[in-house]
């Protein structure tokens, strides 16, 4: 019998994402006898305030990189938005799964929407991206950091530590805990992180074997639409840490349309911006876009935080 090994974070989130390969891995495979590696990274370690945005030094992935390159696992899954966009050295992204909904929302204590919020209510989301936007598009609100994983996060607000808290749907889509939503943010309002809603297998470069079988999970559409958001950030920089957004979306023509936005921290200021094409060219239309956000006035953002 085939063994493998799924290295992945030890969160409920994370052990439902690596069981959603694993069943899927089995469907291409049966002969697979798959175990669950839990790892703890740096990022359950964080004891800063806020989370760095867009993968920036690996925070979630490092240590399961490095457990892979041991060969103290097989393969690797990680929510994609958590991967840096440089390649790692001697590890191949080899799938990415059908994207799930790249939105983000909220789990309100009362159960309503933002607006429906009074002045002063305190919102609760460890990420610079969602904060700037919201703090745009809702500047009677109060946002605070929150510390936790999604469970803790949801339970301190049901708790009455914050009015309400802003998550990817996603996570509670891949939980069953949809039902537990008070709004989906349109894109118009919170753009996600690039990658966000996508999961990714990383596997050794030339494990021919886990290659093979890791590539039959990939979702052609879900990788393009991950391509050009993650060609986008790369296109600014990559390591960036001022809040920076994008989502693409497909046609039935086979066409693309990415939205991208880079923020200021306070959300006074942003750049934002949308390219069209061929969904073929989905790296290209993420360079362009950068291209365009950076001669739009993004460079002063990005400078004014990068390290």
């Amino acid at each position: 019998m085939n063994k493998i090994r799924l290295g992945t974070r030890g969160s409920a989130l994370a052990l439902a994402q690596a069981g959603i390969v694993k069943d899927r891995l089995r469907a291409v495979e049966p002969s697979l006898e798959i175990d669950i590696v839990p790892i703890r990274t740096a990022g359950d370690r964080w004891t800063g305030t806020s989370f760095p945005e867009s993968g920036v030094k690996g925070l979630f992935v490092k240590e399961i990189q490095e457990s892979l390159r041991a060969g103290r696992v097989d393969a690797a899954v990680h929510s994609l938005k958590d991967l840096p966009v440089l390649a790692a050295e001697g590890l191949r992204l080899v799938a990415v799964l059908e994207r799930e909904d790249p939105r983000d929302c909220v789990v309100s204590r009362q159960g309503g929407p933002l607006s429906g919020l009074p002045a002063g209510s305190v919102v609760g989301t460890a990420s610079p991206r969602r904060q700037a936007q919201l703090r745009a598009a809702y500047p009677t609100l109060r946002f605070e950091n929150i510390r936790g994983n999604l469970d803790t996060r949801i339970q301190k607000t049901r708790e009455g530590g914050y009015d309400a808290v802003v998550v990817a749907r996603a996570g509670l889509r891949r939980l069953n805990r949809d039902s537990e939503i008070s709004e989906i943010l349109p894109l118009d309002v919170v753009l996600p992180a690039p990658g966000q809603g996508c999961l990714a297998v990383e596997v050794r470069a030339g494990d021919g074997r886990m290659e093979r079988w890791a590539a039959a999970l990939n979702h052609d559409a879900s990788f393009w639409t991950a391509s050009a958001e993650r060609s986008f950030l790369a296109g600014l920089g990559g390591g960036c840490r001022v809040p920076v957004a994008a989502c693409a979306l497909l046609a039935d023509d086979g066409g693309m349309t990415l939205q991208g936005l880079v923020i200021s921290a306070d959300g006074r200021r942003q750049v934002r911006g949308t390219v069209s094409g061929p969904s073929a060219s989905a790296e290209e239309l993420g360079q362009s876009l950068a291209r365009k956000l950076l001669a739009d006035g993004a460079a002063p953002l990005l400078a004014a935080v990068s390290e």
